[in-house]
C-alpha cells in the first residue's frame, strides 16, 4: 500500500539560488558534472516511511543543489517502493525540472519470486529497468548500475545488457557497483569495445572501511571511471550519534541487517571520540569531517548520503564549506584509525 497521498504542501518553485553554492565535479573522463554531494533513497521513502517528510527531504536537496537522486529496484520497504513514492514526488514537484536532475537506479539484487528476479543475467536486468521506469513514470534514467558481482553470469552477457540498454534509450549512462578491481577493468573494456563508456562505480567506502584502496581506485583512476561512494559514515558510526549510547531511534537500535548493536565497541567508540575531537578543532561535525575525507581525494566524484530529516540534510550540505585537510590532521586521522 502506498503512503497518503494528500500532498498537502503548496505548489513547488525551487530556489532560484540553488546552483550558487553547490560544487560540482566531472565524472571520470565524461562530459558529465555531479553535485559533491548525492542523495540516495534507501532507507526514509518506503512505504513504511513519512511521505511528507520524503517530500521535503526532495525539495530541500534540490534547493541546494543536489541534482542528483540514487534508488535502486529493491528499496523500500517493501521492494520498489521508494522508486514508486519518488515517482509520485517527481510528478508533483520535478517533473518541470527533469533536465536539471541526474536521477540513477539499479538492479541485481533479489526483487522478485523465481529465477529471473535477480543477479546479473539479460533477462533480469532489461525487465528490472522496464519496471523501475514504469514505477517512477519516467521515459529513461540517467545512470543504470548493475548493483553487485554476479560469478555466475558471464560479464560479457551482464555489460552486453548495460549496452543494449543505452542503445533502447531507457540511460544515457551505465555503471557498476561493488565490483572489485579485476572486474572493473574486464566490465570497462567489454563495454569500451561495445561503444558504451563505464561512466561510474558505486563502491562502499569511509574511513573505516578501506577496501577501494587496493587497486580499485588506481583503476578507477587509470581508466577515468567517476566513483560515488556509499556509507561514508559508516551506517552512522562517523557521526557523534552512539558516542552516549545507542538512541531508541537509531538504525542500530532498529535495524540490524545493516549495523548490529554489538559492533558498536568501547574500542571502536574511542576511536570516534578522537575524530571527533579533530572535527570540534576544524569547526565541523564529525559527520562533516567524515564526508571531506572520503572528498579529498579527486577521484571521488561524488558521496552518496542518506537523510531522515532536513536539518541532517543541510548539516551534511555544510561540509563543502571546509574540504581542505592539512597533513598533520591526515596524519593524526591515520594514527587513530590504525
Amino acid at each position: 500500500m502506498a503512503l497518503n497521498d494528500s500532498f498537502g504542501i503548496e505548489n513547488y518553485r525551487p530556489n532560484e539560488a540553488r546552483y550558487d553554492k553547490m560544487q560540482y565535479r566531472r565524472c571520470g573522463n565524461s562530459g558529465l558534472l555531479l553535485p559533491l554531494i548525492s542523495l540516495g533513497l534507501w532507507h526514509n521513502f518506503g512505504h513504511t516511511n513519512d511521505f511528507q517528510n520524503a517530500r521535503q527531504i526532495l525539495r530541500t536537496a534540490f534547493d541546494h543543489g543536489i541534482t542528483h537522486f540514487d534508488l535502486a529496484n529493491n528499496y523500500g520497504p517493501p521492494y520498489g517502493a521508494a522508486e514508486d513514492n519518488f515517482g509520485r514526488l517527481f510528478n508533483k514537484d520535478f517533473k518541470n525540472y527533469r533536465d536539471e536532475l541526474i536521477v540513477s537506479t539499479k538492479a541485481g539484487w533479489d526483487m522478485w519470486p523465481g529465477p529471473y528476479g535477480n543477479f546479473g543475467s539479460r533477462k533480469y536486468l532489461i525487465a528490472s529497468l522496464d519496471q523501475s521506469l514504469t514505477r517512477m513514470g519516467i521515459d529513461y534514467v540517467d545512470i543504470f548500475y548493475h548493483h553487485r558481482p554476479d560469478p555466475d553470469t558471464p560479464l560479457e552477457e551482464t555489460m552486453g545488457a548495460l549496452h543494449h540498454i543505452v542503445q533502447q534509450g531507457k540511460a544515457l549512462y551505465v555503471g557498476i557497483s561493488q565490483y572489485n578491481a579485476e572486474d572493473t577493468s574486464k566490465a570497462y573494456e567489454i563495454l569500451k569495445n561495445l561503444g558504451t563508456p563505464l561512466l561510474i562505480h558505486q563502491p562502499r567506502y569511509n574511513m573505516m572501511d578501506r577496501w577501494i584502496e587496493n587497486g580499485l581506485l588506481d583503476v578507477l583512476g587509470e581508466k577515468g571511471i567517476g566513483s560515488i561512494p556509499f556509507s561514508p559514515l559508516e551506517q552512522g558510526i562517523l557521526t557523534n550519534k552512539y558516542l552516549k549510547g545507542i538512541p531508541k531511534n537509531s538504525r542500530a537500535a532498529k535495524d540490524a541487517r545493516y549495523l548490529k548493536s554489538d559492533h558498536i565497541t568501547p574500542e571502536l567508540l574511542q576511536k570516534v571520540e578522537k575524530l571527533d575531537a579533530i572535527a570540534n578543532s576544524r569547526n565541523q561535525s564529525l559527520a562533516q569531517m567524515a564526508l571531506a575525507w572520503v572528498l579529498k581525494d579527486e577521484r571521488i566524484t561524488t558521496v552518496l548520503i542518506g537523510a531522515s530529516r532536513t536539518e541532517q540534510l543541510l548539516d551534511n550540505i555544510k561540509t563543502l564549506d571546509n574540504l581542505a585537510f592539512t597533513k598533520e590532521e591526515l596524519a593524526k586521522i591515520e594514527s587513530i584509525l590504525k
